[in-house]
């Protein structure tokens, strides 16, 4: 059974905190009658309606979550936390990460149930970017930019990176943006320039942005137009 605001937020674009406010607001009914505990537990057959409005589970879900470190972009893990575990149940059936993130790794992370959707974000053959934040130990010199934006040859890998695109935010901290997958591929792309990423916080893939509403382990279900920002 599903918690009655983690429902409403699985069910509307409405955050875990704006489901609250709508609950405590008197604007959300169970069966009819209408209900301000945020925290109740749903049976299977509820009818929950918003401003009148019946409330249901999409048929494919989309979903954003901001990661927190230590928990692994995994759906099974038998010695750590994974994202899975920050859904509810009943939500996160069904459900893969397109696109993970290493454990230490924080930032938005899209689920899905849609595999054709996620195929699109991940797949080589498309130039889907994804930018980082990322706080480095050293600072960056224009030669290590100039590198950056041009490609870089990584250990043990034949192919040079695509370009990327850098722009420096402070003495050590920088955005990066890139439009590969490749494994460890930001800290091996500043490894190869003479650096090392103390930090990695990723804002966005394509047009989503990560929610600055959304403090680390929460989700929100996408919009529509997020969802179809991905061509």
């Amino acid at each position: 059974m599903a918690r009655l605001d983690q429902f409403i937020a699985a069910s509307t674009p409405l955050s875990r905190k704006d489901a609250k406010r709508a609950i405590s607001a008197g604007r959300v009914q169970v069966d009819g009658v209408p209900c301000t505990g945020a925290n109740i537990k749903l049976p299977v057959d509820a009818v929950v309606t918003l401003d009148g409005q019946t409330c249901t589970l999409p048929g494919e879900r989309y979903l954003m979550l901001n990661k927190p470190a230590g928990v692994v972009s995994a759906t099974r893990d038998s010695e750590h936390p994974i994202a899975l575990d920050l859904l509810p149940e009943a939500l996160s059936v069904n459900l893969h990460i397109a696109g993970r993130l290493d454990a230490d790794t924080t930032g938005l992370l899209l689920l899905t149930t849609d595999g054709q959707w996620s195929h699109r974000i991940t797949s080589p053959r498309v130039d889907c970017p994804k930018t980082y934040r990322v706080t480095l130990s050293d600072e960056l010199s224009e030669s290590a930019v100039q590198q950056l934006q041009q490609g870089v040859s990584l250990r043990n890998d034949p192919q040079p990176t695509r370009p990327a695109r850098v722009r420096v935010l402070e003495q050590r901290l920088i955005e990066l943006t890139i439009s590969e997958g490749r494994y460890h591929q930001v800290k091996r792309m500043l490894a190869a320039v003479g650096n090392h990423v103390s930090a990695l916080h990723r804002v966005s893939i394509g047009a989503i942005t990560l929610d600055p509403a959304l403090e680390p382990g929460q989700y929100r279900v996408l919009t529509p137009k997020e969802i179809d920002s991905v061509g």
